[in-house]
């Protein structure tokens, strides 16, 4: 499958106009966002990954098989940069997600597990529920834990946020757990069938 990073933008004014379905992805900086979109289409540096958080300062459009985005948006909550840039990040991100956007079809927001849904994951949420954006969960470093632990967190995060069990999936950048669900969610979104390089279906 043919991807590409065909946008990279640091306002509304450089956003792609074709009218693409899009799905935002969307997370604590560091949560692995970059890991997760090269794991998900099968390429090793697509998105640039970084141990430093903070990396995606702007908006990123992956352009999948010609029909569809993928889009990284920057990470929130982490306190070593300035607050003057923390909210230009939120400025950028907003002017992303608010209503005007008519070719986003749905939001991943990724979770790291170990730590469940904190403080600003609840105000996002909510947030994009005001906004009638069709939000699913990525609980992400689920190969940090033991099965049993994964399958506890995730039982407690779906009771903290009330979302149905069908909304939330733990997934792994690393094994490429959990990535055969976040496709499927994609084609009902887009249309599309995430495949891999040699056009292989996903599986976990």
């Amino acid at each position: 499958m043919e991807v590409e990073l065909t946008h990279n933008s640091g306002g509304p004014e450089e956003f792609p106009r074709d009218g693409l379905p899009e799905v935002a992805v969307l997370g604590r900086s560091n949560v692995g966002k970059s890991t997760f979109i090269n794991t998900l289409v099968g390429r090793k540096r697509l998105a640039r990954t970084s141990r430093r958080p903070g990396k995606t300062r702007r908006v990123h459009f992956y352009r999948l098989a010609g029909s569809a985005y993928l889009v990284d948006l920057p990470g929130f909550g982490y306190a070593a940069v300035a607050r003057s840039e923390r909210r230009s990040w939120q400025g950028l991100v907003e002017s992303y997600l608010r209503g005007s956007r008519n070719s986003l079809r749905g939001a991943l927001l990724m979770v790291d597990l170990r730590r469940g849904v904190e403080s600003e994951e609840f105000e996002l949420l909510d947030w994009l529920a005001t906004e009638q954006i069709e939000t699913r969960l990525l609980l992400t470093k689920a190969d940090k834990l033991k099965p049993g632990q994964v399958a506890r967190a995730i039982h407690q995060i779906q009771k903290q946020t009330g979302l149905p069990p069908e909304s939330l999936v733990a997934v792994s950048g690393k094994t490429g757990k959990g990535m055969a669900a976040v496709g499927r969610w994609l084609r009902e979104w887009t249309g599309l069938a995430i495949r891999r390089p040699d056009g292989s279906p996903l599986l976990d």
